[in-house]
């Protein structure tokens, strides 16, 4: 385990002190593991604590459980590539839906319309005015609901 932590490059190499120090004194590794283990985006390092107990606790070879988690790792990484590639069309919709009344109104000027001066310029305009900024503050809300949804573990 020292040979590997000494070995492997790790984003921050200063986590992995504890274990490499736990697995020298013959405490218990899989311990540091966990503790090693960041909160979000831990859960390889909590799997390969769980490994280390397995065998350290039943014997169990060490490599096949460790070539499990490895597989299962690679394929929930697969499975987020695939959903950040599905959520790009409703992330460019919402890039667009926010967008578009820009232009709509950019539109109405180079056509020789005055759309700021009817926006700015009376109760009607200002109801519409605010009824298109609500309708598309709830557009790209309802846009983020979804995609936050679905990548929720």
């Amino acid at each position: 385990m020292v040979r590997v932590i000494a070995t492997s490059d790790f984003p921050d190499p200063s986590r992995f002190a504890a274990v490499a120090a736990a697995a020298q004194d013959g405490r218990d590794v899989a311990a540091a593991l966990v503790r090693a283990a960041p909160r979000l985006g831990g859960e390889g390092l909590q799997r390969l604590a769980a490994c280390w107990q397995a065998s350290h606790t039943a014997g169990a070879a060490l490599a096949p459980l460790i070539d499990q988690v490895a597989a299962s790792l690679r394929a929930s990484l697969r499975h987020h590539e695939e959903l950040t590639a599905h959520l790009s069309g409703p992330r460019a919709t919402a890039k667009l839906l926010a967008i578009l009344p820009l232009l709509g109104i950019l539109m109405g000027i180079g056509l020789g319309m005055s759309p700021l001066d009817f926006l700015f310029g009376g109760p009607a305009g200002f109801a519409c005015l605010a009824a298109g900024v609500a309708l598309n503050l709830a557009g790209l809300w309802w846009i983020h609901r979804m995609v936050s949804r679905v990548q929720e573990p």
